[in-house]
């Protein structure tokens, strides 16, 4: 035991230390706990620097296994079992165009019965059943649709895949679909198929298709922040929370006429594959509660009763059904089958033959200035780069610029614009491939194309501008924080914008300009469309429209899909052969490797636990982080953006 001791002497205060006659003495004891905290010490160290060498040996051959896998055409070779089932079970959001994932991962993944939420390109699954229709291997489809998500504007890509599962069934091969419960748009996926079980205690829910918003133009004043709002256009109703408590009639009258075309054509659908009577679908979502009162408030019983679905099982009976039907896997526990990811990576990739390529770049997401990754947003530079490399390569001799995006800066949209018109300039045609949503600066890249095709329930138009942002000088004066100052110019004071107030001579200047953005907006649609400016603002002003009515209005030239529009391409190239050739920027191997190491990283820690909750304070945090990131997206130079926010 240790003490200090302060002795008074002549000399002052002296500092000594005492130490006990137990502790002077050495002990074998004491030595060999000494000893032995010295060995601990060193092999934690050695523990340490082993695990640091094989985490990177770990991660070399990782790489190197990856890419003597992939190969350089990203092909990975695995077996697929014959007779077997298709799984189709997507764990994440349907999108346009995903963020590259390293198909060695995907397969050690599903080794290991390990699955994260993440893109699922439409593509990818429209390739894949495809393949599968006429793959001699593939006895049936399963689908398993309780991990999809999708946006509410998506509904083209649900319709897409919902045709390429009926033209597989047309082959004669059977398709079932299995569930715990279904959502309105995983139904209409499963609708398609011959059978289609739930969970005896599962449900299903069809309540239509809705626009609702918050507005905030109450609180904001009782804050005292007061809304700069700049924006042409009586139906630009992209700003409207800021400056009203409610949605306009002009908003309400646009935005319904778009969802009542989704409604009648999920409705359509949905009875034509099951075989019931018109009406049946919003019959059952108008009288919900009448339903539900029928059947003792049994959400199964409901869809069974209504002939939505063939039978109710639990997920052992669901799996004894699908044995029978397609015969039981390897150790009996199962049935025959392989999952949609391990099928997608045995099948082969578009190849650049020896034909002429149709190169297809895509545009998804918002569109902001400079580069962004694919899968994330459409960076101007970065599309704009895509376009280029199709206009030098010799092989390309058409282009379908394809578009899935609610529009955004317009800097960025007339750079992108600028590249189509030198590649028609060059003699290639230029064919415009809308997928779910091509509005505001999804048109204006779209307009100088040879053609636009839409697919039926593309939302497109919102052809207008708008400019917003908040000052905080009322809100700064009720907490006594004032500024002042002086100036060279009558412009200078908006140095101080912000917690000052933005001047008049600013306002005006802002609102000139946005003035002049539409202008270039009709212009823009003038030379690329040839319509008279006055006729194009009579069915701009930010109105949104979809597919049909667009057509009707010469805003588009042809309704189809995807496969539509390629073969335009071809046929304005006069190509009777050709290969088709997605131009996209693709991660090197090691940086996908890392990336995905970092992300399961973060997941072994724990700390993404919250953002997969389901629990109200995770949504508040979710909801959050996306607002955030929504305003990262407002990067235009100009401030001018082309965006349509209300039907994202």
């Amino acid at each position: 035991m240790k003490r200090s001791l302060y002795a008074g002497s002549s000399g002052g205060v002296v500092k000594g230390t005492f130490v006990s006659e137990h502790e002077s003495r050495f002990t074998v004891w004491g030595f060999i706990k000494g000893f032995a905290k010295l060995i601990i010490g060193f092999l934690l160290l050695l523990q340490g620097l082993i695990g640091l060498v094989i985490l990177l040996l770990f991660v070399g051959v990782l790489v190197n296994v990856s890419n003597g896998l992939a190969g350089n055409n990203d092909q990975v070779s695995v077996s697929i079992p014959e007779e077997a089932a298709l799984v189709l079970d997507p764990n994440g959001v349907l999108v346009e165009i995903a963020e590259d994932v390293d198909p060695f991962e995907v397969l050690i993944e599903e080794a290991y019965g390990v699955t994260e939420p993440q893109q699922i390109e439409v593509h990818d699954l429209v390739r894949i059943i495809r393949k599968a229709k006429d793959d001699k291997r593939i006895k049936g489809l399963v689908l398993d649709l309780g991990s999809l998500g999708v946006a509410s504007s998506s509904a083209s890509k649900l319709h897409y895949v919902a045709d390429e599962i009926a033209a597989f069934k047309e082959s004669g091969k059977k398709v079932i679909a299995i569930g715990d419960y279904y959502t309105q748009d995983q139904y209409l996926l499963a609708a398609g198929a011959d059978e289609i079980y739930m969970n005896d205690f599962g449900n299903m829910l069809i309540y239509g298709y809705g626009s609702y918003g918050t507005y905030l133009k109450s609180f904001l004043e009782k804050i005292k922040v007061t809304s700069h709002v700049f924006r042409v256009g009586t139906f630009k109703s992209a700003v409207e929370p800021f400056i009203r408590d409610d949605m306009s009639p002009e908003a309400k009258e646009a935005n319904l006429a778009y969802l009542e075309v989704l409604w009648r054509a999920y409705t359509e659908k949905v009875e034509g594959s099951r075989g019931l009577a018109p009406g049946t679908v919003e019959n059952y979502a108008n009288n919900m509660s009448t339903v539900m009162q029928s059947v003792d408030g049994d959400f199964a019983r409901a869809a069974l009763e209504a002939g939505f679905v063939d039978g109710l099982k639990s997920r052992a009976e669901m799996t004894d059904h699908l044995a029978q039907t397609f015969g039981k896997s390897r150790d009996g526990k199962s049935f025959k089958h392989v999952g949609y990811r391990r099928y997608l990576a045995s099948i082969e990739r578009a190849q650049d033959g020896g034909d002429p390529n149709i190169a297809v770049i895509t545009a998804a997401g918002t569109i902001v200035d400079g580069e962004a990754p694919s899968g994330r947003a459409a960076g101007g530079d970065t599309v704009a780069a895509q376009l280029k490399k199709a206009r030098q390569d010799d092989k390309v001799k058409a282009v379908v610029l394809r578009i899935d995006s609610p529009g955004g800066s317009t800097f960025a949209s007339d750079i992108i614009r600028d590249e189509v018109l030198a590649i028609k300039a060059a003699g290639k045609p230029v064919v415009a491939s809308m997928g779910s949503l091509a509005a505001s600066g999804g048109y204006w890249i779209a307009s100088p194309a040879d053609e636009i095709w839409a697919a039926p329930t593309t939302i497109t138009g919102s052809i207008g501008i708008f400019g917003y942002f908040n000052t905080f000088e009322n809100t700064a004066a009720e907490l006594g924080v004032f500024v002042d100052g002086v100036g060279t110019t009558s412009l200078s004071p908006i140095l101080a914008t912000g917690i000052g107030p933005l001047p008049d001579s600013a306002s005006d200047i802002i609102q000139q300009s946005i003035e002049n953005g539409y202008d270039r907006f009709l212009t823009v649609i003038n030379e690329g469309r040839g319509l008279d400016k006055g006729y194009i603002d009579s069915i701009g002003q930010g109105r949104v429209w979809i597919g049909g009515k667009a057509q009707e209005l010469r805003l588009v030239d042809q309704l189809g899909d995807y496969d539509d529009a390629v073969a335009a391409a071809a046929r304005l190239a006069n190509l009777e052969k050709y290969d088709v050739v997605t131009m996209k920027d693709r991660r090197t191997r090691f940086e996908m490797l890392l990336g995905n190491i970092s992300t399961k990283a973060v997941s072994m820690t724990g700390k993404d636990k919250a953002f997969r909750s389901h629990s109200a304070v995770a949504r508040i945090i979710q909801e959050a982080e996306k607002q955030a990131a929504f305003f990262e997206e407002f990067n235009d130079p100009n401030a001018s953006y082309a965006r349509c926010i209300t039907c994202e």
